[in-house]
């Protein structure tokens, strides 16, 4: 019987399995799978490190409300607040009326879950939004009515309005505290975590453009979209077949180049938001910018190849200091030791690791191409969201 190694691509490269061409006689079981796989998705909340980000002024402990804390992002903002010491007096937890009288453990101590009411909502200091865009538009203007709570949407559905600061807050954390709003929203994941490179370095060397590729994670998705690449991969390991509903084509072994719907100009939206969001927090109307995202089969890191054109030449010695003193940064560029950005080193990691950073050919001496690397459901979700919530209140 032939053998092939399934490529460590999936699941942030930890794991490979051993399968005959042939679909009888699995040397690896789905439920063996399963339990691996699930064993690799735990690992990752609990390996994160001390973060370097350090905002959070003193000042009295506030109610908290998190809106959607059975998802993978609600899920993690309990987790970050907790981590970094977040002064919570009290913490309310919403979902839907299904999930409304269940016990969940968090690391506050077991808290009950409550059907999401306006009243109680409004009665907190501090109200994280990790839910769809259609609640946020329907509810944010009610809860932050006459003097309501600060509200921190993790959804795009206020992203694009002029009156509405968009933060990453090592970047544009003033947006917020200026803004005359009780609400920020909290940018989508792809952009936030190529930002944390991009800044540093128009700071230093002015972009002028630049064209990006996504290598998405599944975690982009939510909770739904990583239990579909772990059943699917759990199957296709002892020869049976990945199904699929929440992407457009099964992800195990594959990469699909579409996330979100595509606009009449046949970019998706997801490859628009970066062009648009990167615009909007950089405060650079009109910088150029072209993207590609790919959803790939690791369960919640993205990684982005970026290729940028600047108005000054490049040093590459400036580049490594200005990405070195960024915080939330992390330079991993050591090719001959095969170190560099790679999912696998990235996930629970609070800092956007950055490598693979050299001169590009195609603009000379004023191009740079590099390689980022980022927690999906941390820089891209909830850690930015908490960080938005130490940087206002």
């Amino acid at each position: 019987t032939h053998k092939i190694m399934l490529p460590s691509l999936l699941l942030c490269g930890s794991l490979a399995f051993t399968v005959p061409l042939t679909p009888h006689k699995p040397q690896f079981t789905q439920q063996q799978a399963a339990t691996t796989l699930e064993r690799l998705n735990a690992v990752a909340p609990s390996v994160v490190r001390a973060p370097v980000v350090e905002m959070m002024a003193e000042g009295k402990p506030l109610k908290v409300g998190v809106v959607g804390v059975t998802g993978a992002v609600g899920k993690e903002i309990i987790n970050v607040m907790h981590k970094r010491g977040f002064a919570v007096s009290e913490l309310k937890l919403f979902a839907s009326k299904r999930s409304a009288g269940t016990e969940m453990e968090t690391p506050f101590g077991p808290q009950m879950i409550e059907e999401f009411d306006l009243e109680a909502a409004r009665a907190c200091d501090v109200l994280f939004l990790a839910v769809s865009g259609d609640f946020a538009l329907e509810w944010v203007p009610k809860l932050t009515a006459d003097g309501g709570p600060l509200v921190i949407d993790n959804s795009s559905a206020y992203r694009y309005d002029d009156t509405v600061p968009l933060v990453v807050p090592e970047i544009n954390a003033d947006a917020a505290r200026k803004s005359k709003k009780r609400l920020v929203a909290n940018p989508n994941c792809t952009t936030a975590i190529a930002l944390m490179a991009l800044a540093p370095l128009h700071k230093e060397f002015g972009i002028k453009r630049c064209i990006m590729s996504t290598y998405q994670a599944a975690s982009g998705a939510g909770a739904p979209g990583m239990k579909e690449l772990e059943e699917g991969a759990a199957a296709m390991a002892t020869g049976g077949t990945a199904e699929n509903s929440v992407f457009a084509h099964p992800l195990p072994f594959n990469v699909i180049p579409h996330i979100d719907k595509f606009m009449d100009d046949m970019y998706t939206k997801e490859e628009r938001k970066v062009t648009w969001e990167t615009r909007k927090i950089m405060d650079l109307p009109d910088l150029l910018v072209s993207c590609t995202c790919v959803r790939i089969p690791t369960f919640r890191a993205h990684a982005e190849a970026i290729t940028i054109e600047c108005e000054k030449p490049i040093d590459i010695a400036k580049a490594y200091a200005a990405l070195e003193a960024s915080p939330g940064v992390k330079v991993v560029d050591d090719p001959a030791n095969n170190v560099y950005p790679m999912p696998l080193t990235a996930s629970g990691e609070y800092d956007v690791e950055v490598g693979r950073v050299r001169k590009n050919d195609v603009f000379g001496e004023y191009g740079l191409d590099l390689f980022v690397c980022g927690d999906q459901l941390l820089r891209g979700a909830a850690l930015n969201a908490v960080l938005i919530a130490e940087a206002v209140c």
